[in-house]
């Protein structure tokens, strides 16, 4: 058993909570760019586009993040592409992320009324510019909020990486636990840690939805 005291663990697990981070911006502004694509693809008048894109989202819902990290990490090996933890974990929450805010964002275009898209294509608008011009940027207004709520589900998911051995908070505490024998401080910091860094992203959101509420 190491003898580490108190700071000796928070250190180490600060160190290892901005791989936790860098992660979790990773597959958050990875994954929002895929989802703009996916989301654009939904959008259209082609019906093998929208179902190809429902399938999609559904794939990635309806499997757990946990399989996910596996099939990405073992799959990729299968295939002859030389991975490491971090690159899978990297790909896997990108898609899924993807996934969800392509949903969340779909939802959001759904929620601006016909009138509005009849309005844009009476102005002669291609599909390009009625989305650009029109209907993104009052669906951007409703989707800042849950899109930000978003990121605490994508920070606390990254968690689930320590199983394919990407050394992010979790995997750090468990390693600190297994040197020390102090499960209950160890984790205790590692779930305080996870507060700090969640907390101000979960009240900046509320406070966005509470600004743009009362501005509609």
């Amino acid at each position: 058993m190491v003898d580490f005291s108190l700071w000796d663990i928070v250190s180490n697990l600060l160190l290892a909570a901005r791989w936790t981070i860098v992660l979790s911006l990773i597959a958050f502004v990875g994954g929002g760019f895929v989802g703009l694509a996916l989301l654009v693809a939904r959008t259209t008048h082609s019906r093998s586009l929208q179902y190809a894109v429902a399938l999609y989202v559904q794939v990635f819902q309806g499997t757990p993040l946990l399989m996910q990290l596996f099939l990405a990490y073992f799959g990729m090996a299968i295939l002859g592409v030389e991975t490491s933890a971090w690159t899978a974990a990297a790909v896997s929450l990108t898609l899924y992320s993807s996934a969800f805010l392509a949903e969340i964002w779909h939802g959001c275009v759904k929620s601006i009324g016909k009138g509005q898209w009849e309005a844009a294509q009476s102005l002669a608008l291609n599909f390009g510019e009625q989305l650009r011009y029109i209907i993104f940027p009052q669906a951007s207004r409703i989707a800042i909020a849950p899109t930000v709520g978003f990121l605490v589900q994508v920070v606390k998911g990254t968690a689930l990486a320590s199983v394919i051995g990407f050394v992010e908070l979790t995997k750090a505490g468990t390693m600190i636990t297994n040197a020390t024998f102090k499960p209950f401080v160890v984790y205790s910091c590692v779930a305080v840690l996870y507060f700090i860094i969640c907390y101000p992203i979960s009240l900046y959101a509320r406070s966005l939805e509470g600004k743009f509420h009362v501005q509609r």
